[in-house]
């Protein structure tokens, strides 16, 4: 009989907590902008076909993914160890918090989809100077976490769904930011990674070579 922590923790319990927590800060958010006077939800306003089919397909994932996750949890659909569960936990946990931080960094420029004619500001600090995209981050790892706490068919398809049509809409907005912000979009791509991690200042770069090559002839000299 397996007595380790990770055999006898709650999941059920974790799971819907992680959820909980997810969606409330999610809802929240947009309540919260609702009160200003923002419109967050813009998922399949743009008048071109691509973003809205794009867009669309996102939502159908993103929603139905969540009846999938609850009916994983209330049947107990997991055919993984307890290890592997524990690990989801933390994933998931890691995804919530990152989700949390990037709501706060974006302020009042958070929307969900791309407006067609509400401009923004272009968000580079906080977070979102490791992450050009840590909403959609906290997503994929919450979706993740989730799947490895209760690892079956139904939630591994969507799981698979949803971060397939979630990184789609990213290629969209990156081209929407790229024609909104020009040069300065393009600056922070070379500077910010995609999903995690930035690039080292490449100035910076060159006097660390230069000094590491000077270190060397000192040294062979």
């Amino acid at each position: 009989m397996d007595l380790s922590l990770e055999a006898s923790l709650p999941y059920r319990l974790l799971a819907l907590l992680v959820l909980a927590f997810f969606y409330g800060v999610y809802l929240a958010k947009q309540e919260r902008q609702r009160r200003r006077g923002i419109q967050t939800m813009q998922i399949g306003s743009r008048s071109d076909a691509q973003t809205r089919t794009v867009e669309r397909l996102m939502s159908i994932a993103t929603v139905g993914i969540v009846p999938a996750q609850l009916m994983s949890i209330g049947f107990g659909w997991s055919h993984l160890p307890a290890g592997a569960r524990f690990t989801g936990f933390c994933v998931a946990l890691l995804g919530d918090i990152i989700f949390l931080v990037s709501v706060l960094c974006m302020k009042d420029s958070w929307r969900a989809g791309i407006p067609d004619q509400d401009r923004t500001e272009l968000v580079t600090d906080g977070i979102y100077a490791f992450s050009r995209n840590p909403a959609f981050l906290g997503f994929d790892l919450q979706y993740i976490g989730v799947m490895l706490m209760f690892c079956n068919l139904l939630t591994g398809m969507f799981t698979v769904f949803a971060i397939v049509m979630l990184h789609q809409q990213i290629l969209q907005e990156e081209r929407y930011l790229t024609a909104a912000f020009g040069e300065e979009y393009r600056a922070y791509q070379r500077r910010v990674f995609r999903y995690l991690g930035r690039r080292m200042n490449v100035t910076l770069k060159k006097r660390q070579l230069s000094d590491a090559g000077d270190r060397a002839a000192g040294f062979h000299d």
